[in-house]
């Protein structure tokens, strides 16, 4: 199907009134695929950030300027027991 073939077809769809609904699932499907990909780049730029503070706060620890329990508390500040963060090694 050349250039030709291509305008046939959205001819044929517009004369037989199915051009809107396939824009529409087109568009819907290209929203849910942008929000899919956003959502994962988001949760691996956070998990990123987390990873680095917790490098900065041993390095901290380990040249004697902060205690471990600051650390600790540093690392679990924002968490609440209501949303089931325990701080363990799968949050």
């Amino acid at each position: 199907m050349g250039i030709s073939g291509c305008g046939e077809f959205f001819t044929s769809l517009m004369e037989r009134g199915d051009l809107i609904p396939v824009i529409a699932i087109a568009l819907g499907c290209t929203v849910g695929m942008v929000a899919i990909v956003a959502g994962s780049i988001s949760g691996i730029v956070k998990s990123r950030v987390k990873e680095q503070t917790r490098r900065e706060l041993a390095a901290y620890v380990a040249e004697g300027t902060i205690a471990p329990d600051d650390a600790v508390a540093i690392l679990n500040a924002g968490k609440s027991k209501v949303d089931g963060s325990d701080g363990g090694c799968c949050t």
